[in-house]
């Protein structure tokens, strides 16, 4: 089966969130060699860190795992069924998106970069019912 543009942003909403979960280790990792956080000392939501980019963290990957079932499914259901020339010439739109929208979550939580964070998120919305519009008039 040929690598399309379609996995490949199937296999880049995978590998984001597994990028910040690795940075999420490496962060509490050194916090911990440290001797700045014990090692059952984090909040699930990342809140006691002693940076705000900790707590950003934790919510970015979160946000990614959230999502990525839906969008997932799609990109499998257009793989499986054959159906990759209706989400090819967007899933790098899609991939590029969501990585904007992690980004923009790991910057900043001010309101122009919550903003930002939303039209990310808004470009993948109005994709994933474009898709779902012409994937379904297939069927």
């Amino acid at each position: 089966m040929p690598l399309t543009s379609s996995a490949l942003a199937l296999l880049g909403l995978v590998a984001l969130p597994l990028l910040l979960v690795l940075l999420m280790v490496n962060q509490r990792g050194l916090l911990v060699l440290g001797g700045r956080m014990q090692v059952n000392g984090f909040a699930p939501d990342g809140s006691n860190t002693p940076s705000g980019f900790g707590q950003r963290l934790v919510r970015a990957h979160a946000n990614c795992l959230e999502n990525l079932p839906m969008q997932a499914a799609v990109l499998l259901y257009a793989i499986a069924s054959g159906q990759t020339a209706l989400t090819d010439p967007l899933a790098g739109v899609l991939l590029g998106a969501r990585l904007f929208q992690a980004l923009m979550h790991l910057i900043s939580t001010s309101a122009l970069f919550v903003w930002l964070r939303f039209a990310g998120f808004l470009v993948q919305l109005l994709i994933m019912v474009w898709w779902l519009l012409r994937l379904t008039a297939l069927a």
